[in-house]
């Protein structure tokens, strides 16, 4: 069957800049989620029939927990489907823009905005490194502005961007010339790369600027013999002993200036700005999208409000333990999305016209200052006096009071994850985008190597995905009524992914005390509604595991995802929706913590060999280790009785098998508890508390 295909050409019939062709699988697809909707409507059936029959209390307890359990693992289902329904695939011809666009004249220009918060959880050799990919792109140099978010404020930060300013002037050019694609040079350098006197002399000099920049961590201070010219010198002067991370004044420095600076070959170089906005212990800081805004206001189909590349990783191990890979969030869902009308924003690897942040495109909201305006050309340099008061202006903490920034222009405020939040207003306005993935990636990022972080990242997003899900913009209500209901279930399915956590815990435990105490829940084989577990349970799994396959994962990676989402279930989900359910009723929360990407040199050794790292005593490791514990007991507990012939294994096949199951799944947590013994085991403290922890729970539900 062949998929239905649109070529988007110019008015005057020039080659396609980008084709789009439904998946051949979707038909399938639709096909399925009837067959299994049917088969999910029926198990409600059997569990209310089930609850009906309950004679006591400790019965309708257990049956009412799992009938709320499967009524949120069906909506999650649901809102799954919806990305289903009509994924796309994208191809792009970026060869033929030359045929569209005569002369480097008609390119449009645009901004870059790479945003970091701390030196030392986001090392600036880094930072410097993706800054250098993107100026040297394949585009009109003159065309480009790269601006750089210092949320931490970091004259360590700044230094090393005025090292790219000079090691820029050898690199772009060398790009060029020798036509280079791996335009990121640490990552050119480490490749296997064509062996010239002129690549050796370029590589000495960028081991000259990483030298520089890594002595100058070690020290936490700027060495003033690096620095040699008196403006840049006068620039790191502002950080004194007042200066910190709470309170700190704007520090914006123009590095590079377009009509000024010229590269080694007389190239125009692209603008480089560092900016680092004002703050205040007495003012609101909205952490990514206040940097964002102040990004915003200091630098095709006119509703077309944005284009999103998938994120990928590098750095990944060969099973992506952690699935930091996302491919669900970063490929299929947006495929899929972009099929229906328009795919997500993940807060990376975006290109946005500057007018989407201005209001609705039928009615743009007028900025309070005409500079502002989406629409307006600067006419003067960038390091002018005048440009320069009115950047430090808006970038100052009381400059957003009593306006519309965050509201209704800019990117919004309200929620943890400002990146899902202000795409998914943008497209209630009536803003679209587009989905782009190219075969090349285009954009590589860095992942966390350690259990802990991985999950307080996802803690971070599970709140501020609620923050959404239960605000009066939910998309189960304001998204079904602006982009309908398969587009609402789209967004609801991030908004409300921690509720996942109830489901997932409620059958990490039950069924296993269920097993202890002699307490069947489930059908017999013999029963005709074990059949239907059976179904669920498989073709679930199966149609997850061909998707993710189908987008270019691996059986061993996907193993690695579905474990994560069962390990996220009883922590990152789990403590994220009681946090914000404390924020709800006032009580004080932790807030944003950035993800930390520095690589331990052991911790890297344990992470590429596949080895779990554990290390802190988080209270999030808590439940995990009892999930782990009383489902090895209860499984073993379960093969005695059976294999004594106590029981019989007909009437216990679910309980066990998900017991076995789960079990499976923490192999990585009884190899932390009790057979390792480097640093990145699981504390004895945990094992301890975990422990304790289970034989109260045992206890409790004996006497039920």
């Amino acid at each position: 069957m062949k998929g239905s295909t649109k070529k988007i050409t110019t008015s005057h019939g020039h080659p396609p800049l980008n084709t789009v062709k439904v998946r051949r699988r979707t038909p399938l697809n639709r096909m399925f989620t009837a067959v299994y909707l049917v088969g999910a409507l029926a198990l409600l059936y059997h569990h209310t029939c089930t609850l009906l029959s309950s004679t006591t209390i400790s019965s309708f307890l257990i049956r009412f927990s799992f009938l709320i359990a499967d009524i949120i693992l069906i909506f999650m289902w649901s809102t799954t489907q919806s990305f289903r329904m009509r994924p796309v695939i994208r191809r792009e011809f970026p060869e033929n823009l030359k045929l569209v666009l005569q002369n480097s004249c008609e390119f449009p220009r645009f901004d870059i905005f790479i945003c970091t918060a701390d030196p030392y959880k986001e090392p600036p050799l880094r930072v410097v490194n993706t800054a250098l990919s993107v100026m040297a792109y394949e585009y009109p140099t003159e065309k480009i502005s790269i601006y750089v978010s210092d949320d931490g404020g970091s004259e360590l930060t700044l230094f090393a961007f005025m090292e790219v300013a000079k090691f820029a002037s050898y690199w772009l050019p060398f790009c060029r010339k020798k036509k280079i694609e791996e335009r990121c040079p640490e990552a050119y350098f480490r490749s296997n790369y064509a062996y010239c006197s002129e690549a050796e002399d370029i590589k000495i000099k960028y081991e000259v600027m990483k030298q520089r920049i890594e002595t100058t961590m070690e020290r936490g201070k700027v060495g003033y013999e690096y620095v040699t010219k008196e403006e840049e010198r006068e620039a790191l002067r502002k950080w004194t002993h007042k200066f910190t991370r709470q309170d700190q004044p704007t520090v914006i420095q123009v590095l590079l200036e377009s009509g000024e600076d010229k590269d080694s070959s007389d190239s125009l170089m692209p603008n480089l700005i560092y900016v680092s906005r004002q703050k205040s212990t007495a003012s609101p800081h909205h952490f990514k999208a206040g940097a964002l805004n102040t990004l915003t206001v200091t630098s095709m189909d006119p509703k077309l409000g944005y284009i999103q590349f998938p994120q990928r990783f590098h750095g990944l191990n060969k099973n992506d333990i952690y699935a930091s890979e996302i491919i669900p969030l970063f490929l299929t869902n947006p495929a899929g999305m972009d099929g229906l009308a328009d795919p997500i924003y993940v807060g990376t690897g975006c290109f946005f016209c500057r007018r989407v942040f201005f209001g609705p495109p039928s009615s743009m909201v007028v900025p309070e200052i005409p500079e502002l305006s989406p629409d307006h050309l600067v006419d003067k340099p960038i390091s002018s006096q005048e440009v320069l008061a009115l950047a430090n202006n808006v970038a100052s903490c009381n400059y957003e009071e009593d306006s519309n920034w965050g509201s209704e222009v800019g990117f919004r405020y309200g929620s943890l994850v400002e990146d899902y939040y202000t795409g998914y207003r943008l497209q209630c306005e009536g803003w679209r985008s587009r989905f782009c993935q190219p075969d090349r990636e285009a954009f590589l990022g860095d992942v966390p190597i350690t259990l802990n972080d991985v999950l307080n990242q996802s803690k971070r997003w599970s709140i501020g995905l609620l923050e959404v899900g239960f605000s009066k913009y939910s998309p189960v209500t304001l998204g079904v009524i602006a982009m309908g209901p398969l587009m609402a279930l789209s967004y609801a399915h991030s908004a409300f992914w921690a509720i996942w956590s109830l489901p997932i815990t409620i059958y990490g435990f039950l069924p296993q005390l269920a097993l202890l105490i002699n307490l069947p829940i489930f059908p017999k084989v013999s029963d005709p509604w074990f059949i239907l577990y059976a179904f669920l349970f498989m073709s679930s799994y199966t149609q997850d595991c061909i998707d993710f396959v189908l987008a270019g994962g691996t059986l061993q990676r996907w193993w690695s995802e579905q474990r994560m989402w069962l390990i996220r279930g009883v922590t990152s989900y789990l403590f994220g929706s009681v946090e914000f359910s404390l924020k709800c009723l006032g009580f004080p929360t932790l807030g944003f913590n950035v993800t930390s990407k520095v690589v331990d040199d052991e911790q890297g050794k344990r992470y590429e060999q596949g080895v779990f790292e554990f290390g802190v005593a988080s209270t999030m490791f808590v439940p995990l280790t009892m999930a782990a514990m009383i489902n090895l007991v209860s499984f073993f507990h379960g093969v005695i009785e059976i294999s004594r012939g106590r029981r019989r294994m007909e009437e216990w096949f679910i309980e066990m098998f998900i017991a076995g199951f789960v079990t499976v799944n923490c192999w990585p947590i009884y190899e932390a508890v009790a057979l390792r013994k480097d640093k990145g085991r699981i504390p004895t403290k945990t094992t301890i508390i975990s422990t304790v922890l289970v034989f109260v729970v045992y206890t409790a539900a004996s006497f039920t």
